[in-house]
């Protein structure tokens, strides 16, 4: 296959879907709850439903460090989270949702369908089976090429 630009190329594709459904996403969400952004409520959901670290929680929405902490910041600000000292491990700190960031879940949780359901109106399960089949072979080839 011949590409004549670098945005004629599939990976350009990606990431223009990914932007696009972000942009969804963040319209959708500041609707129903102004103020929170699309990384915000994936760290809440990512809390609400997995004993994750703050480290752990950044490789999963794709944030560095710095950043991770500067939204955690935010979060425990908003009062959407709490930050306390882990009674198992007195060097680690533990992410606890408030009551309001429960809310938030909640409030969020028919937005989050809607948006799956607007984004991948029209693709059959064939075609979403075979996307994550060609997408996992490009990250294995990405891995591999790093080590």
């Amino acid at each position: 296959m011949k590409f004549n630009t670098p945005t004629s190329t599939a990976l350009y594709a990606i990431e223009e879907t990914i932007k696009a459904y972000r942009r969804l996403s963040q319209q959708n969400i500041s609707a129903v709850v102004p103020k929170i952004t699309v990384d915000q409520a994936l760290i809440l959901i990512i809390i609400d439903r997995e004993d994750k670290t703050q480290s752990e929680i950044a490789d999963l929405i794709f944030k560095d460090y710095a950043s991770m902490t500067r939204i955690i910041k935010l979060m425990i600000e908003k009062k959407y989270l709490t930050k306390m000292i882990d009674e198992a491990d007195r060097r680690k700190t533990k992410l606890k949702i408030t009551t309001n960031g429960k809310s938030i879940i909640e409030q969020l949780k028919p937005v989050i369908q809607k948006n799956r359901a607007v984004a991948l109106n029209n693709v059959s399960d064939e075609e979403l089976e075979q996307m994550y089949k060609t997408l996992n072979k490009i990250t294995q080839n990405c891995q591999i090429a790093r080590k």
